[in-house]
């Protein structure tokens, strides 16, 4: 079956497509992260004195022999909303009844769709993270090269007065150091176990909530949480933001750069570029419109996830799937505009007003 969405499309792919993203938000990881989830909570179970350490580890053992590929939640994800019940199920099966009981019994699917995603943020931030520091130092770079070059500043697309090159590229480097800054203090919001339970009081853990809570977190290397977060999505939201806002940088210098490498202007020369079935002279500067392209698509998804913050009680089936929408996809743009600025970047040939 042809793909649909343009980052795993076999040609759309080719312009959209950033692998190492892909792989973190793939099928394949969001199962190994879910069994994670269950392996670390038997074994809570067993530490917490909610089940025979014996049994949580036999429980352990059965979640590591499961043989689940994604294909096998088709049909329980489309019966049920969620793939956790079709998961636990195979998980249990042939087991004795006192080991089924260790595997995921006191959890509820929120809490292992969360907490996988947690792992999913948590492993994007760390790819997303080194990119910012790369493109910065390229950045960097470009203005040791030629910083002092002159350049027509241009407000409202007019020329307005003569600026130099560090001026510019300062506008694209300075906001990506502030991005990082802000990713510490996102991490902490989003980089934690979900628990909760049935209705998010941790009821069925008979007191343990918080040390079962604690424990999973050690397990996985997130942090732990003081009551559950499920109904209660600013942090998500929040990455989402910041997210978008690394797109918007890299946009605006992709707008920029696009704008210098017009014919007649030639602020800027690079190697490579697009050519045209019909002009074979053109060299279109494709990696920086796809820059604008990737920041106008992040803005646009960011609205759905301000949708997503509207959970109605203590769970909310509508507003948790659009999450599930939304947000994979903007991590890809994210990842696939940091290694096109960088790629584009690298291709910078000469910068600034023309001799």
């Amino acid at each position: 079956m042809m793909a649909s969405g343009v980052f795993d499309h076999p040609w759309l792919g080719g312009l959209f497509g950033d692998a190492a993203m892909a792989e973190i938000w793939s099928p394949e990881r969001q199962l190994a992260q879910m069994l994670a989830f269950e392996r670390a909570w038997s074994g809570a179970r067993g530490a917490c004195g909610l089940s025979d350490p014996a049994l949580a580890g036999q429980a352990q053992a059965a979640i590591d022999a499961a043989r689940i590929v994604p294909e096998d939640l088709r049909a329980g994800m489309a019966r049920d909303g969620v793939p956790v019940p079709a998961l636990v199920k195979r998980l249990r099966a042939d087991q004795p009844e006192d080991v089924s009981a260790a595997i995921h019994t006191g959890a509820t699917s929120q809490d292992v769709l969360d907490t996988a995603l947690a792992l999913s943020l948590r492993d994007s931030s760390d790819l997303i993270a080194a990119r910012l520091e790369g493109l910065s130092a390229a950045l960097a770079a470009l203005e040791a090269r030629f910083g002092a070059q002159p350049l027509m500043g241009r407000t409202r697309m007019q020329a307005a007065t003569e600026i130099t090159v560090a001026d510019r590229v300062e506008t694209w480097r300075l906001p990506l150091l502030a991005h990082l800054e802000r990713l510490t203090h996102l991490r902490p919001r989003v980089e934690r176990v979900q628990l909760g339970g049935a209705s998010g009081d941790r009821a069925a853990l008979s007191g343990q909530g918080q040390p079962m809570a604690d424990h999973v977190a050690a397990a996985l290397g997130l942090s732990s949480a003081a009551q559950a977060w499920h109904a209660m999505r600013d942090g998500v939201a929040d990455y989402a933001g910041w997210l978008s806002l690394i797109t918007g940088t890299l946009g605006k210098a992709g707008q920029d750069i696009a704008l210098m490498a017009q014919q007649g202007i030639g602020e800027i020369a690079l190697t490579g570029g697009g050519g045209s079935s019909a002009m074979p002279h053109k060299q279109n500067p494709v990696q920086a419109e796809l820059l604008v392209t990737l920041a106008r698509f992040n803005a646009t998804q960011l609205a759905g996830m301000h949708q997503a913050l509207v959970h109605e009680q203590e769970r909310s089936g509508a507003a948790w799937s659009l999450e599930w929408m939304i947000l994979p996809q903007m991590a890809q743009a994210t990842g696939r505009a940091l290694s096109v600025a960088q790629a584009l970047i690298g291709q910078v040939e000469r910068i600034g007003t023309p001799g």
